[in-house]
């Protein structure tokens, strides 16, 4: 234990580090009583009480009794930036992630803390996030725990420049970082350095502080508990306020760096076209800078899973080092769950994917006695079917073979329900009210990029999308410009296979003003036309 503090004990920060935005404030109308109740009615009763036992249900079927109570504990606790002791407690739950299950590292430790604290981590959250979108502190490279920002359109944004390089014939080399322990190691006394750096309010970090000052945690492990072990450094998983801080205290990671940098939470890759010697130069040069960083702010990359993959023919494949070790080259990698491999053919993904999804049908049709439409549908459409579609507007394929193998699950799906034995694919489809995968798919596409077209995932789609400039009679104003390419796999990309039927859309349903609006509308059409999937 001696051994671990000192390694995790902070030393002062070198280096002339410049306060900005010192003079910003944060909105002072975030925390009334309205709000209070606000959160109490949407209050999770799902979720697992802290150690305090209050559970999430008693706070939300007493919401309007114990509304105003909470609002002056609330009130008092911001203005004195004094955290009650039960706010500062937690109980570890080890989720299990890959690997030997002996090896406690393999283990995520999510913590579980009071209810009531987290409904006023919840409001205080949405304030800084409303700062933090004002001033534009943290970078659009940033997609995790942003607003309008997912796993989804941090794969699509990053790979769509790999796969444009690779099309043209230039070779791309893309490094995969990997923290050790991230959310664990967070030093609190630099943390608060840099909250005071971006100019959030007096108040608002000495909360914060209080917050992370004096945490205690224990381990449960059904229904047993270790004993209560004091908190050094982190920010705690499972809290509402934690993730928004990792986020902030990696924001200038990526400051100096010469390569595409893209990062998800604390999951961070560099992308580098590599032309000539001196593009290796400055992606190893990249690294360097990475490596400084880590070390002044107490933070450390695990550089056995750290990895790099070549992408092009033409890639010479050269060797990088992080800290002096070289980095492992990769021909697959999974990248925010998502199978990545070197050729960027989805059939891996794809395949891995339907099988995930047949085991947890197969365990339905084992575990449940019930054939019954409102039991197993909801089933499938809860645990199934997000196997089938998590990230998909960024893996979707356009090969038949892919295509048939994801129907295929949801064909046995829809079988497994009393009365539709004797039916057809389309007549259980149309009894049960769904869609086909690939038409799912489909829809998804058209969605997805009307928020991209119409600012929603702004500045994400800036290089994404080319307007036509040569407007016609026919058609509507958002026709985008086809994209050409050589080689296979650009085909199915989403910036490629979705323009097509883009540009047919009639202008009324384009024109929509609002996403719900653009569904309704986009339904009606798929609907009379008959489209079912892509025409590829």
């Amino acid at each position: 234990m001696i051994i671990f503090l000192q390694y995790l004990s902070e030393k002062p920060i070198t280096g002339d580090m410049k306060f900005i935005n010192k003079n910003l404030l944060i909105q002072s109308d975030w925390l009334t009583q309205d709000k209070v109740l606000q959160k109490l009615n949407n209050v999770n009763v799902n979720k697992a009480p802290g150690p305090d036992g209050i559970h999430p249900r008693v706070l939300r079927e007493l919401c309007v009794e114990i509304c105003k109570p909470l609002f002056l504990i609330f009130q008092d606790s911001f203005l004195s930036g004094i955290v009650p002791e039960d706010w500062r407690k937690a109980d570890v739950v080890p989720i299990f992630k890959k690997g030997l299950k002996f090896v406690p590292g393999n283990y995520r430790p999510v913590s579980l803390t009071s209810v009531a604290g987290k409904v006023f981590e919840g409001l205080l959250r949405n304030n800084i996030q409303k700062f933090i979108g004002r001033y534009n502190v943290i970078g659009k490279n940033q997609h995790g725990f942003m607003k309008h920002r997912s796993c989804q359109t941090n794969l699509i944004t990053f790979y769509e420049e790999v796969s444009r390089s690779i099309d043209q014939g230039v070779a791309v080399d893309v490094i995969y970082l990997d923290f050790a322990k991230a959310f664990d190691t967070v030093p609190h006394k630099r943390l608060l350095f840099i909250l005071r750096k971006i100019g959030l309010d007096e108040n608002t970090c000495s909360w914060i502080e209080n917050w992370l000052k004096d945490r205690v945690q224990r381990v449960v492990i059904n229904g047993t508990f270790s004993r209560w072990t004091p908190v050094v450094s982190g920010v705690p998983q499972g809290s509402v306020i934690g993730p928004i801080l990792l986020n902030l205290f990696i924001n200038d990671l990526e400051i100096s760096i010469e390569s595409h940098v893209s990062v998800f939470a604390d999951d961070t890759k560099l992308g580098k076209v590599i032309q000539c010697e001196q593009d290796v130069t400055s992606l190893q040069r990249d690294l360097d800078r990475l490596g400084d960083w880590a070390l002044k702010w107490q933070m450390k990359f695990n550089v056995d899973k750290c990895k790099v993959m070549h992408f092009g023919v033409k890639n010479t494949q050269v060797i990088y080092t992080l800290n002096g070790t070289e980095l492992w080259k990769s021909k697959q990698e999974k990248d925010l769950g998502i199978i990545i491999d070197f050729k960027l053919s989805n059939n891996v993904q794809c395949q891995t994917a339907a099988a995930k999804a047949s085991k947890v049908l197969a365990c339905i049709k084992r575990g449940v006695h019930s054939r019954d439409e409102n039991i197993i549908l909801p089933l499938y459409k809860s645990m199934v079917r997000p196997h089938l579609e998590y990230a998909i507007q960024f893996w979707a394929t356009v090969l038949k073979k892919d295509i048939i193998a994801l129907e295929k699950v949801q064909r046995r799906a829809t079988k497994l329900i009393r009365g539709m034995e004797g039916l057809s694919y389309e007549e259980r489809l149309t009894s049960l009210n769904l869609f086909s995968l690939e038409k799912r798919r489909l829809r998804g596409d058209l969605i997805t990029l009307y928020k991209y077209i119409r600012g929603h995932y702004q500045p994400l789609s800036d290089n994404l999308f080319i307007k036509r400039t040569i407007h016609r009679t026919r058609g509507h104003p958002f026709r985008l410009e086809k994209s050409k390419f050589s080689l296979k796999h650009r085909k199915g990309c989403f910036t490629v296979r979705t323009i097509k039927l883009w540009n047919s859309l009639p202008v009324e349903v384009v024109g929509s003003e609002s996403v719900q609006t653009f569904k309704k509308r986009l339904d009606d059409f798929l609907q009379t036309q008959n489209i079912k999937g892509y025409n590829i």
